[in-house]
């Protein structure tokens, strides 16, 4: 039973998402040679890069074209073609990748024309790639900046040329080792694929002995293009960007990503799967890779899910019956309900900063339940603090920004989502598929008996 909380507030503390150019970023950095450009003020720009650099560890350049004062009464044209000129000698990208701000939409700059007039006036020099994305913050998430990113750089680059037998994989928002780990699932099943957006390695790059002003890595713009004349999409989520908020105008028909522009431009079948977390989602993931590839689930997977079931089994007695509160990205706490429930947990609240309007709905719908979950869309963590008290849990799920609420509550926080600034390997994290789940259930398990075992007035080694 799902129990919708409407806020009762007007402001909002300590909000429980990111700004959307924020998101913007990181698809941005999926695109092989591409430099990220902000157009808006610098603040702007340094705010996304000291969570992107504190998230991921790795050097994150991204462009900004600077707005100061007088650029906010008489617009920042100039200032965007002498970033662009900025970025292009200094860089020397293959893309580059315009994101607006709330700052540069409010004042109505139009970043198309401007992006149409640069390449018309430069038009005799080489010039990169430009594709651009609206992203106010104050109509979004990061998670809408994330998709609308990537639903508009398939709507400006993909064609549809000689028909090809590759399938598409647009992964959304997770981290570089769930990425390296899907790649391994596609090749495992001998599937010609094509991964969009892929920043397993730009946002977790070996060590250099120099520094790489473009680290390597990222989905070439030639895959891009040919995404256009791909076998079928796959999407791995529910919700993505949808509920009103955004949206992109086809043929009088409203579509909020690169998998449904691809089938309302091209006709290509779109296959939409939520995050394979846990054992029933990943199964729908893996049962939909058989169909449209022709083989067999590989061994390898069979074996990684009956190790899983049988740990379900061994950590059931730790697990069953213990509430807990999770909170983050919409798709990302709709695969954590489903997970949860599979291993006898009971969540007593679901939060998140997206404002879709379907978040409940989709819970009731993929996840089900006979015991109620208080779900709150547009969630800020001051109210999941407050509403901690009454529903009294026994552990958090979610990312370091719910650390103060585990500290006064004292009670285990288990870290996933974005963003991590508290803890090491946050790209590194693996949630997806059966091994995904398998490292997910224990640091679950073993946070919950290490709390048992720390407030044991009896210092016991055996469990």
């Amino acid at each position: 039973m799902i129990k919708q909380e409407t806020p009762k507030y007007v402001s909002n503390r300590n909000a429980c998402k990111l700004c959307a150019p924020l998101g913007a970023g990181i698809a941005f950095k999926g695109i092989k040679g591409c430099v990220p450009l902000v157009h808006g003020s610098q603040g702007c720009t340094t705010y996304i890069r000291r969570y992107l650099i504190s998230h991921y560890k790795e050097p994150v350049d991204m462009a900004s074209s600077n707005f100061s004062e007088v650029n906010t009464i008489f617009g920042g044209e100039k200032n965007f073609g002498t970033g662009l000129n900025n970025v292009i000698s200094q860089y020397n990208p293959e893309v580059v990748g315009v994101s607006s701000t709330c700052l540069s939409e409010t004042i109505g700059e139009d970043i198309p024309r401007m992006i149409h007039e640069y390449t018309e006036l430069n038009g005799s020099i080489p010039l990169p790639v430009l594709v651009n994305v609206s992203t106010p913050s104050y109509r979004g998430t990061h998670i809408d900046g994330f998709h609308d990113a990537v639903c508009s750089t398939i709507s400006l680059l993909a064609i549809n040329e000689e028909k090809g037998t590759h399938i598409n994989i647009f992964p959304g928002f997770i981290s570089p080792e769930d990425i390296r780990h899907l790649k391994d699932i596609f090749e495992d099943f001998g599937i010609d694929y094509i991964l969009f957006p892929d920043y397993s390695d730009t946002l977790d790059n070996p060590h250099w002995k120099e520094y790489q002003i473009l680290p390597e890595g990222g989905t070439p713009v030639s895959d891009i293009r040919r995404t256009g004349s791909a076998a079928a999409s796959i999407e791995l989520g529910y919700v993505f960007n949808k509920g009103g908020l955004r949206g992109r105008i086809k043929d009088n028909k409203t579509v909020y990503t690169g998998g449904e522009w691809l089938e309302l431009k091209y006709n290509l079948p779109d296959y939409k799967t939520g995050i394979p977390v846990g054992i029933k989602e990943t199964d729908k993931f893996l049962e939909l890779l058989k169909r449209l590839s022709g083989k067999n689930i590989p061994e390898r997977y069979e074996r990684q899910r009956g190790r899983l079931v049988d740990s379900y089994i061994d950590g059931h007695k730790y697990l069953f019956g213990k509430k807990a509160i999770i909170y983050g990205e919409e798709d990302l706490v709709i695969g954590l309900v489903s997970f949860l429930q599979e291993v006898g947990i009971d969540v007593v609240l679901v939060a998140s900063g997206g404002e879709s309007g379907i978040l409940s709905n989709i819970i009731n719908e993929k996840c089900g339940t006979e015991k109620e979950i208080t779900v709150i869309s547009g969630a800020d963590f001051e109210t999941i603090n407050t509403l901690a008290d009454s529903l009294k849990p026994d552990i958090l799920i979610g990312n370091s920004k719910g650390y103060y609420i585990a500290r006064r509550l004292a009670i285990p926080l288990v870290r996933v989502g974005f963003p991590i600034h508290d803890r090491m390997g946050a790209q590194r994290i693996r949630i997806l598929g059966y091994e995904g789940t398998q490292q997910l259930f224990d640091r679950v398990t073993n946070a919950l008996i290490e709390y048992k075992q720390e407030n044991s007035q009896v210092g016991y080694k055996y469990i």
